[in-house]
């Protein structure tokens, strides 16, 4: 049943988000048409193609992002993963995906969608083959503490203006995105 209350609640932020651009809406589009078609796409055990839930960790300032150094993927992130049956919504998932990796017990999201990314996943990542992942953005102070979780290397405060060196095309636009929403 657990399953069917994600499953709901992703298709009603997607039916009532509004996409920023022709690319946003594209991908709304997609996961929309991907989760009519496999009622199994909350879950990490269904389709090799499934829907994940992070977030983008913003200074106050938004002059700083806190990454992730992904311990399969090797390369720095958002805080993100999959959801799980005791979830209540795809933004509880992924403020608990970002409290568990940041180490930071009180980070909370913002409740808007901030971006969508729809990417296919190189290395050992078992059935997971593609993320149609559903991102939000969350401030917390600089000086707060992070820790690094058992699926990270590192946890790092980064200057949006000099992002780590190897990071995913998709994250520059990333922050730009939650930099937007929180500047409104």
């Amino acid at each position: 049943m657990t399953w069917f209350r994600l499953h709901d609640d992703a298709v009603h932020r997607l039916e009532t988000w509004q996409a920023p651009d022709e690319r946003q809406e594209r991908l709304r589009l997609d996961f929309l048409t991907h989760l009519r078609t496999h009622p199994d796409a909350m879950s990490k055990s269904g389709p090799p193609a499934h829907l994940t839930g992070s977030v983008i960790v913003l200074d106050e300032d938004g002059g700083s992002a806190l990454l992730t150094l992904h311990r399969r993927a090797r390369e720095w992130f958002q805080f993100g993963g999959h959801f799980e049956p005791d979830d209540h919504s795809v933004w509880h998932a992924a403020t608990r995906e970002a409290r568990e990796e940041s180490g930071i017990a009180d980070i909370s999201a913002l409740p808007e969608i901030v971006q969508l990314d729809r990417h296919m996943l190189d290395g050992d990542f078992g059935r997971c083959r593609e993320h149609l992942d559903i991102r939000f953005a969350a401030v917390t102070s600089h000086a707060t503490e992070s820790a690094v979780s058992t699926e990270s290397i590192d946890v790092r405060w980064w200057p949006v203006h000099a992002l780590p060196d190897g990071t995913r095309d998709e994250l520059r636009p990333l922050v730009d995105a939650g930099l937007r929403l929180l500047h409104r």
